[in-house]
């Protein structure tokens, strides 16, 4: 199980989030610990204050698909997956079990 932070995503997002990622713990920045990896929306945080917050924890990044000034910025960032809205829903157990597989 992960604890996973995350940074500007609506409530709406958030349930979806829970129902595709059982099993793992979803926080916000409210809590104190220590993040296995961070689910940021780009369209809704600054992605270099999100990178520089949390420099060793994996990031995942994403925007809807017509957002490229997000999707570049949050590249440049350093963010370690940035892909649209779509694809995260797709993909989101994939994902984190990769991002986190020290961690399982």
């Amino acid at each position: 199980m992960a604890t996973i932070l995350l940074c500007g995503v609506d409530l709406f997002f958030r349930g979806k989030l829970e129902a595709l990622l059982p099993g793992h713990r979803l926080i916000t920045v409210d809590h104190t610990e220590d993040p296995d990896l961070v689910i940021a929306d780009i369209s809704r945080i600054d992605p270099e204050e999100v990178a520089d917050a949390y420099p060793d924890i994996p990031i995942i990044g994403y925007t809807n698909h017509t957002d490229t000034a997000g999707l570049r910025a949050a590249n440049a960032a350093g963010f370690d997956q940035v892909i649209a809205k779509s694809a995260l829903v797709e993909r989101a157990g994939e994902l984190v079990a990769q991002l986190t597989a020290s961690v399982e």
